[in-house]
């Protein structure tokens, strides 16, 4: 176990901790650090203790992130929890989500020594705990440690995910076989078979699992999300009226966002170094690129890369692409570090060539809070997942809503529908996007009147972002109820 030492005792009277667990990958651990950022800001009397679970296989290259984080926040300590010992080789798992369901569970020894030991030298107000490690609230309950989730999407997807182990209740059809939308009154009509894909076939092993994350979201103590009220008002009112848990209390629900990582460094350049893509952007008149990016996950098929090529090359717009390779056939390689893609292999022949003059593609990564940010940036092509829409709505750049996994098709409705802070963008039959529908959604996004009244709004909804987190601002109300309620232990 490695516990950092310099937790302890300050004349004689117990610290103020707070415990934060995100399961593995970097976008989970980010988003904790930046709760526990934020919670130091405005309450420096805690410690924040996060607890790094250390997978036997690549979840991303954290070293240096940590090393940063630990150098300029000394009151966040990591704690690097022991190996664990898998009963399969990665690659044999039917899933990622079935292989991380057996790793956090496993991990709950670990887990239990880590909070003893830190309940040691000082008083733990809150346990706070993602989604995927919903294992660990049998360790709270055995340590009598008050336990949070961290819901790292809106309220609205909240909201539903809160109502879903009710409908997998009073049904025996598999989401996928039902023709039917959920029926909530904070929601567009969302359709069952948009559901994210490991819960669309009843009875799996990974159906089992996310069906049973959601149901122990209504046990813990409260639930902090990552968003803000005036941007899903009904989400937040339907969560305060308990409509979405039908057979029992709703946890208090603490809207503290838009909570986004300002300084991630998730590969590519370090700080010190201007990366190329901010170089060139720099060249680029104001609002003229679209910038597309899947996210750290996102990988599209070599069709797919030549359809958006193809459709970026005929929609004449300045253009800065993120790329990477390909998924693997080979499910073992997909726990291995990423290569760098090959372009002229993956792209249309002379495609670079053609549009090198208006267009810039980057391999694997670009600090994409930093290019959202930047003046020459006029729109951007996401895969909805949500810190990607907070970081645009942030920058207060419209989207076309692009979504491919988890839950970002109903994000994509969201958007869309709801907030109407997106384009969406549709795919064939076989679920490829064709070129002609990337030219035209990049085309409308960057010079018709409906992008610009997506921009519009956008632009109005960054501005009430910045009035929730500022001072008495309803993010700043609900941090400070957060800290009150779990300074009670």
């Amino acid at each position: 176990m490695h516990i950092h030492s310099d937790i302890g005792i300050i004349h004689g009277v117990a610290m103020e901790a707070i415990v934060l667990y995100p399961s593995p990958g970097m976008g989970h651990l980010g988003s904790m650090v930046e709760l526990g950022k934020l919670i130091l800001t405005h309450h420096p009397s805690f410690t924040i203790n996060i607890l790094l679970t250390t997978a036997p296989y690549f979840t991303g290259s954290t070293a240096e992130y940590i090393a940063d984080i630990s150098a300029t926040a000394p009151s966040i300590i990591f704690h690097h929890l022991p190996s664990i010992s898998l009963p399969l080789e990665p690659a044999s798992y039917s899933s990622a989500e079935a292989l991380m369901f057996d790793l956090i569970r496993l991990n709950n020894l670990h887990v239990h020594s880590a909070l003893q030991s830190i309940s040691t030298s000082s008083t733990i107000h809150a346990f706070v705990i993602d989604l995927f490690c919903a294992a660990a609230l049998d360790v709270a309950i055995k340590l009598d440690v008050p336990i949070y989730h961290f819901f790292t999407s809106g309220a609205s997807c909240l909201a539903l995910f809160l109502y879903l182990p009710e409908i997998a209740r009073n049904t025996i059809k598999s989401f996928k076989d039902l023709e039917t939308t959920v029926s909530l009154p904070c929601l567009p009509p969302i359709p069952l078979s948009h559901m994210p894909v490991p819960i669309l076939e009843r009875g799996t092993v990974e159906y089992v699992g996310v069906i049973d994350c959601m149901a122990k979201l209504a046990k813990s103590a409260g639930i902090i999300a990552n968003t803000f009220e005036s941007l899903e008002p009904k989400a937040v009112k339907a969560l305060a009226d308990g409509v979405c848990v039908p057979d029992g209390p709703t946890p208090p629900v603490f809207c503290i966002g838009p909570l986004i990582a300002t300084n991630r460094q998730t590969g590519g350049d370090r700080d010190d170094k201007v990366p190329e893509c901010l170089t060139w952007l720099d060249k680029q008149p104001s609002g003229s690129v679209v910038f597309l990016c899947f996210g750290s996950t996102g990988l599209l098929s070599k069709e797919q890369l030549r359809e958006i090529a193809t459709g970026l090359e005929k929609s004449s717009q300045r253009f800065l692409w993120i790329v990477r390779n390909p998924p693997s056939e080979d499910k073992s390689q997909s726990f291995l570090a990423r290569s760098d893609p090959d372009l002229k292999f993956l792209l249309p022949d002379g495609f670079l060539d053609r549009t090198k003059d208006r267009g810039l593609v980057v391999k694997l990564w670009a600090p994409q809070v930093a290019v959202l940010n930047h003046d020459s940036i006029g729109g951007f092509v996401t895969h909805c997942g949500w810190n990607s829409v907070l970081e645009s709505l942030c920058a207060g750049k419209p989207m076309v809503a692009w979504p491919l996994y988890a839950e970002q098709k109903i994000n994509k409705a969201l958007l869309v529908e709801e907030f109407k802070l997106s384009l969406p963008i549709n795919e064939s039959e076989n679920g490829i996007v064709r070129a002609d529908e990337v030219e035209k959604r990049v085309r409308e996004l960057m010079e018709s009147e409906k992008g610009n009244s997506v921009r519009q709004r956008i632009v109005a909804e960054r501005n009430e972002a910045m009035k929730a987190m500022g001072e008495g601002g309803t993010s700043r109300v609900a941090l400070a109820k957060l800290v009150e309620l779990s300074k009670k232990v």
